[in-house]
């Protein structure tokens, strides 16, 4: 069916009624009656020949079709919601747009303050959604930055994708302290035998300095594997494993009583954390200033941290 003989109202319709599965709450969301909000469901499942909500005891559940519609709706709305935003000038200060972005909460820790206070001063109606990073979005990221404005995230992980460079880091070693004891330096044969929290598990997930490792002939075995920075020095604390950290990260872990920060026993590549985006949308004023945004907040924070403390 193509869009000249298509009832653009029952798209509104289709959306309230996976997201809500309920037919009455449905239609107070836009505005139709019970009666006219089960005539168009009636009309949604003529055309997709499935009953979309199905009960299931006491409620309704959406059917598997149904729950591909309503990821598919996600990703449609935001284009819609990008095509009406769009302006010839953006007025950051009056703007009450809404930006997606995505990152990981390693930078979002480093940049996130520094870029909320930004916005609160610039663009204090702006709406900014931040969402996690994961590798399938990663690993998909072409598609992925049609439908976010922007992602955060070091490079040597997606090419082909417009790019400004944002800062750099390096490593540290997160160990447990060891009171009264001598100060541990730590081998490259400790590096092999230990055991490790790391960060992610995938090849499309290595770091740089992950690759170094094991070009060193270093497989690290990991006891814990988790999708954030935050939690690292929790699981290593009053263990004997160890976490590698980018070094920005493990300042402020410098509060976590019981951790402890050691000097990697080989040197690391640097980890060059970057901003990436579509290049289609670089016509887009609003688009611009976001980035120009963000590129301000990791210069700032660039400056504030300078010399981070060894």
């Amino acid at each position: 069916m193509g869009l000249p003989s298509l009832d653009l109202n029952l798209l509104v319709a289709l959306h309230a009624l996976l997201a809500e599965r309920n037919v009455t709450r449905a239609g107070e969301r836009i505005g139709l009656s019970q009666p006219a909000t089960s005539a168009a469901l009636a009309r949604l499942r003529r055309h997709f020949d499935d009953e979309l909500l199905q009960r299931v005891g006491s409620r309704y559940e959406l059917t598997p079709l149904a729950s591909s519609l309503l990821e598919q709706f996600q990703l449609a709305l935001r284009y819609v919601e990008n095509t009406f935003a769009a302006r010839p000038v953006f007025n950051a200060a009056v703007s009450t747009r809404g930006f997606s972005i995505l990152a990981s909460d390693y930078a979002l820790i480093v940049l996130g303050g520094t870029l909320g206070r930004l916005m609160q001063e610039r663009a204090p109606n702006v709406r900014l959604h931040i969402n996690n990073l994961d590798r399938h979005l990663v690993d998909d990221a072409a598609n992925t930055l049609r439908i976010h404005d922007a992602m955060l995230l070091p490079k040597g992980y997606v090419s082909d994708l417009a790019e400004a460079p944002l800062f750099e880091d390096d490593w540290v070693i997160l160990a447990s302290t060891r009171p009264g004891r001598e100060a541990r330096v730590l081998d490259l044969d400790e590096l092999s035998t230990a055991r490790w929290v790391t960060t992610y598990d995938s090849p499309t997930q290595f770091t740089p300095a992950d690759k170094t490792l094991r070009f060193l002939g270093i497989e690290r075995r990991s006891d814990i594997i988790v999708e954030n920075f935050a939690s690292l020095p929790f699981l290593v604390r009053d263990t004997d494993r160890l976490a590698l950290v980018p070094r920005r990260l493990a300042h402020t872990f410098g509060r976590v009583e019981g951790i402890e920060q050691l000097e990697p026993p080989v040197s690391l590549p640097q980890l060059s954390e970057s901003l990436w985006w579509h290049p289609s949308r670089e016509t887009d004023p609003g688009h611009r200033w976001l980035l120009d945004i963000i590129i301000d907040a990791a210069d700032q924070i660039g400056m504030e941290t300078r010399n981070v403390p060894r």
